[in-house]
């Protein structure tokens, strides 16, 4: 349960590293992103000398939820963090900016339509 001013931390390497949710995309009354939603956030910290700055509002795709998400099996899973990893919106298709995701994303991911990032992560749940 992923709301407006919630720090996530940020799971890929274009630099940034701690990240401040300030809106929910979607409907205009959506209040709370979950595994596959798109996100505004602003860097709180990032890395000097890379490609994301501080304070640079940018679009992400929540790969990691601490509240258990529930699968069609009705089996959960659950994560130990809030994650998500910077996407950008090229020719109707998000893809992620950096080129290595870190930490493991659930396969709902991939339903969504985000095969560009599941490929670049290590493991997929």
């Amino acid at each position: 349960m992923i709301q407006p001013r919630s720090i996530v931390k940020i799971a890929d390497n274009t630099g940034a590293k701690i990240g401040r949710i300030f809106k929910v995309l979607g409907s205009s009354k959506k209040r709370y992103a979950e595994i596959g939603d798109i996100v505004v956030l602003s860097v709180q910290k990032a890395e000097p000398r890379k490609a994301v700055k501080k304070k640079d509002v940018l679009k992400a795709v929540v790969v990691r939820q601490r509240k258990p998400f529930r699968r069609k099996d009705g089996s959960y899973v659950r994560f130990d963090e809030n994650a998500v990893v910077i996407v950008t919106l090229a020719k109707k298709v998000y893809s992620a900016v950096g080129t290595r995701v870190f930490g493991p994303i659930p396969r709902e991911l991939t339903e969504k339509g985000f095969q560009a990032v599941a490929s670049l992560a290590p493991e997929v749940l």
